[in-house]
């Protein structure tokens, strides 16, 4: 795995010794991020939810993110993700990584929303009750203008609304699909 864009361009993550973690793939991460290429500033905070090698998160901090908060309910997964941090060089005060469950993760109040959130979790998980916590309101997890991404088995049909959450856009590749949904 390596990263694809951005000033980190070219440089290889550390991958996972297991098939267990599913990472995502370089061609699906250039199709995300060429559709929030104009979403993603200086000033995005961004959140990698279920972010098992970090390389989203960290693909995203190479495209200009401010801060990118990474949560994993694995340990290995959380020491994967520090040690692909460590060798990209990037500095602690803009990361976090937390080792949490996605669903008790999105139940806690954080002191500040995520201009993205980026979903993917074992293609086997039930995507709707994090989906609709995330959409109960505005600003609590993503801010009102936020982008939620969840990535999932193209065969794994995802609500077209979750909350107060619209999905907008739906890009298949392969066995993967990414839908993107924004607060109507």
């Amino acid at each position: 795995m390596r990263i694809i864009g951005g000033k980190l361009k070219g440089r290889r993550l550390k991958s996972p010794p297991d098939l267990k973690t599913r990472p995502t793939s370089d061609r699906l991460r250039e199709t995300l991020f060429n559709v929030l290429q104009t979403t993603l500033s200086a000033n995005t905070r961004f959140l990698d939810l279920c972010a098992g090698t970090g390389a989203v998160g960290i693909e995203a901090f190479s495209r200009g993110a401010e801060f990118v908060t990474f949560v994993d309910s694995v340990w290995k997964c959380c020491s994967l993700i520090e040690e692909n941090l460590d060798a990209m060089g990037i500095p602690e005060p803009a990361t976090e990584v937390i080792r949490s469950d996605a669903l008790k993760f999105v139940k806690q109040d954080p002191i500040e929303a995520w201009g993205i959130v980026y979903f993917d979790p074992p293609y086997s998980t039930a995507y709707s009750e994090v989906l609709s916590i995330i959409g109960e309101e505005a600003g609590r997890i993503v801010v009102p203008d936020g982008v939620v991404i969840a990535e999932h088995a193209s065969l794994n049909g995802l609500p077209d609304e979750a909350g107060k959450l619209r999905r907008w856009r739906k890009l298949k590749q392969g066995d993967s699909s990414l839908s993107f949904y924004r607060f109507s």
